[in-house]
């Protein structure tokens, strides 16, 4: 029977655990309340921890393969029941992470100096990984609305048409905003990327945390060159097993990526648990999942209703999707230098400053919801207390 309690709160320290071990690593502090990196608080689905442990009982951990029938058909019914999407499981592959297939993609797709586009706020590690490439960032900001962040369409049609643009890098639900494109506007940016000979990558490791619905990146008619990149690891709270997968369109693309994971980088035989582990929560962690998007969507709607009645300026949204709270706390003026301080050192308690995410991103701070309701209420009377600080 499985187990859904987010309440509880499950004791992570001592675990090597990122966000609670080494939170002094960042912050500077050891022991404080983290609302930080993008893994949840919650234990996995009891299915998921159930098949590793039962291959545990099997004493020989070996070289293992990914491309077989149980690991692409988990993937392709997932699919079937949770987007009414039929994918083509000729176009699956696997890779160890998300970030590694997309900068293996780019360095296919693009040359030196090449630009490569994606919307901001963003994750900080797109900037790394493209400048590390040797690849320019295109940033191109979304644009808060009253009613939640839309695309600068004229903008984006600028970037695309400049003759060294070569990818667009897309997330989807997107990144700290938790936006979710319409299938309308993803036929628009296939039809903007055709006409301007740019490939597209689409990174949706946050597509199964949805409060609306999600249409996974399947081309949209698209003849470029195109690829939907993502993992079971942040829906099912499983990032430690590894393992991603990706579904690229073009058999050219797919046979150089797999020359390169496997006669280049040594990369092909995966974690055997990432494998099993993914299986299982694809085959039998739906209900698991869906209780989750319940509770976190009800985190959010605490969130709304905790910090806009404190500040009449903040006015936060419940987005379409992800367990991450993107605050905008820019009307209120304050000094984000002076607020991450106090909220370290008055309260404890780290939260993610907005401008880790880029230029777009000061004057707002990213609070991780992946966590039981007590830990949330926690941060919040730690936020709207350090805001009061200065703005009493």
């Amino acid at each position: 029977m499985t187990t859904m309690n987010f309440d509880t709160p499950v004791d992570r320290m001592g675990t090597y655990c990122t966000q609670w071990d080494y939170v002094q690593d960042r912050f500077g502090k050891a022991g404080l309340l983290p609302f930080t990196i993008s893994d949840m608080d919650f234990a996995a689905p009891d299915a998921v921890i159930d098949a590793l442990k039962a291959r545990l009982e099997h004493p020989v951990l070996g070289y293992s393969r990914w491309n077989h029938d149980d690991f692409k058909g988990a993937i392709e019914r997932w699919y079937q029941r949770r987007f009414d999407t039929q994918i083509d499981k000729d176009t699956l592959v696997y890779g160890p992470s998300v970030i590694y297939i997309i900068a293996k993609l780019i360095e296919k797709w693009s040359h030196a100096g090449d630009g490569i586009v994606f919307q901001t706020p963003a994750y900080d590690a797109f900037d790394k990984l493209v400048e590390g490439a040797g690849r320019r960032c295109i940033r191109n900001p979304l644009l808060k609305t009253a009613s939640g962040w839309e695309i600068n369409w004229p903008l984006l049609e600028q970037q695309l048409a400049q003759p060294d643009t070569t990818v667009f890098l897309l997330c989807s639900p997107h990144n700290p905003t938790g936006r979710v494109l319409s299938r309308k506007e993803l036929e628009r940016i296939a039809a903007l990327c055709d006409e301007h000979d740019v490939a597209l990558i689409s990174d949706e490791i946050h597509m199964d945390v949805a409060f609306k619905a999600h249409a996974p990146w399947l081309g949209f008619g698209m003849k470029q060159r195109w690829a939907l990149v993502t993992s079971a690891s942040k829906s099912f709270n499983i990032p430690a097993l590894n393992g991603a997968y990706a579904m690229i369109s073009s058999e050219q693309s797919r046979n150089d990526y797999l020359f390169k994971l496997k006669e280049v980088d040594g990369l092909s035989s995966p974690s055997i648990l990432g494998v099993i582990g993914m299986m299982a929560a694809y085959n039998h962690g739906e209900t698991w999942l869906t209780a989750l998007n319940a509770y976190v969507k009800e985190s959010h709607e605490l969130v709304r209703d905790t910090l806009n009645s404190a500040f009449a300026n903040v006015q936060y949204q419940v987005p379409d999707a992800t367990y991450l709270a993107w605050l905008d706390l820019s009307a209120l003026n304050l000094d984000m230098q002076k607020l991450q301080s106090d909220l370290i050192e008055h309260f404890n308690v780290a939260i993610m400053d907005g401008g880790v995410y880029g230029e777009v991103g000061q004057g707002y701070v990213r609070l991780n919801l992946g966590c039981p309701r007590s830990k949330v209420q926690a941060g919040l009377d730690a936020l709207v207390g350090a805001i009061r600080l200065q703005t009493h």
